[in-house]
């Protein structure tokens, strides 16, 4: 399994990024999903508690499934923020959203299952390659915002046993809204229904690790708020990586049934993949801390919108030129969807064209399991600033109309 098993497809991008800059050259990097330190720092709160709670000794073993005071923060904050009530046997904590998302898989999906997701969508493949699950891809478009509907899922939820979600999505930044969601929610639960008292039923993974950063119109939804029948079958996964700029923090969280959440604390307890104590400690202060985290919210969000509107504004402006670009509007997370149909070869050599002609960084979709060289890459703005966005446009614009009139000359000579 680890012979066979492809490394980052980001990572690459990352080297060959880091590449260009020690050649001097200045990169508008939009690779990352991660956070630059100067300008998303941490809440001060988080800081603040963390510092508190080494001065004060919190660093020995938490308990394994969570420190009793961050379970009942969670429990709370998701009560009032996302209108779900559970007990406290339901929630679990662990270092980070990836060890819930594996934790998941691992406790609910035996070999040879089935587990259905969209593309483009976050590290799925892996997961299932990990757990030897028979991996169902579900091909989604623009014209969805890159999200599954209820009518592509249909034909493959037929004996699944985890169907996995995403919203505010990674890649793309769209989201469900509530019809989408709760046509999908209704599919799951139309589906277990038909089950025969022999058959496992599906289960919803859940992930939405970014549901505070959304941006627009569009509030965010979850399974059990929509549809309170799913809650014997949806895993939802949380932390503060995203949501609290704290990606190295490693403090993440699930929600789900008991008998789920018992079992899944069973197997990552072998793992060893706790949260520190002193996170846990002040991750628990700041989820109590309404006001604050309002505040911090404020900020962070005026400043990813910033960045992802200078962004998609620029991309329109392009279009609108004739440029062969296109993007979907902002929506949540720190992430935009662009197009670069760019006459040039596969999504790659577009990827290393932007690259060498305009210093400009991005990640294809093929990194997210998209097979076909649709031209549509991820633009994060976490790790970059505004003047930074707005310093790279000319130079982007410049390099498309050069391929652009490539190709327009080699068609008249020819």
């Amino acid at each position: 399994m680890a012979a066979g098993m492809a490394g980052s497809a980001i990572l690459k991008v990352a080297a060959d990024v880091r590449a260009r800059v020690a050649g001097g050259h200045r990169i508008c990097d939009l690779t990352m999903g991660d956070f630059d330190p100067r300008y998303f720092p941490i809440p001060a709160l988080l800081r603040e508690g963390i510092e508190a709670a080494l001065e004060d000794g919190q660093t020995n073993y938490p308990a394994g499934v969570g420190m009793p005071v961050l379970r009942e923060a969670i429990r709370a904050f998701s009560r009032d923020g996302l209108g779900v009530d559970y007990p406290i046997e339901s929630v679990l904590v662990m270092s980070g959203a990836r060890p819930a998302l594996y934790g998941a898989y691992r406790t609910l999906v035996d070999p040879g299952e089935r587990v259905v997701f969209s593309v483009p969508s976050w590290q799925n493949s892996y997961y299932c390659q990990l757990v030897g699950a028979e991996a169902v891809v579900v091909p989604c478009e623009a014209s969805t915002g890159f999200l599954p509907t209820r009518a592509m899922l249909e034909p493959v939820v037929r004996g699944a046993r985890l169907l996995v979600l995403n919203s505010p999505s990674n890649p793309t930044g769209t989201m469900f809204d509530s019809e989408s969601l709760g046509a999908i929610c209704d599919l799951v639960l139309e589906e277990n229904a038909r089950r025969g008292m022999n058959e496992r039923p599906l289960y919803v993974l859940y992930d939405q690790v970014y549901w505070m950063l959304t941006l627009g119109a569009t509030p965010h939804v979850t399974p059990v708020a929509l549809r309170p029948a799913m809650a014997p079958y949806t895993v939802s996964v949380d932390a503060v990586s995203k949501s609290f700029a704290a990606t190295g923090l490693r403090v993440g969280w699930v929600l789900g049934p008991s008998d789920v959440v018992r079992s899944m604390g069973d197997f990552l307890g072998h793992v060893g993949a706790w949260a520190p104590k002193a996170e846990q400690v002040a991750t628990a202060a700041l989820l109590g801390a309404r006001g604050a985290i309002a505040e911090y919210h404020r900020t962070m969000k005026d400043g990813l919108r910033a960045r992802l509107q200078v962004l998609h504004r620029g991309m329109m402006a392009m279009r609108e030129r004739g440029l062969p670009v296109d993007a979907t509007a902002p929506a949540g997370a720190m992430y935009l969807s662009a197009r670069f149909a760019l006459p040039v070869g596969d999504n790659e050599a577009i990827r290393t064209y932007l690259l060498r002609e305009a210093d400009f960084a991005a990640v294809p979709f093929q990194a997210f399991g998209v097979t076909e060289d649709s031209g549509w890459f991820r633009l994060s703005v976490g790790a970059t600033s505004v003047a930074d966005i707005e310093a790279a446009l000319p130079k982007l614009a410049t390099a498309i109309d050069r391929a652009s009139q490539s190709l327009t000359s080699a068609v008249e000579n020819a």
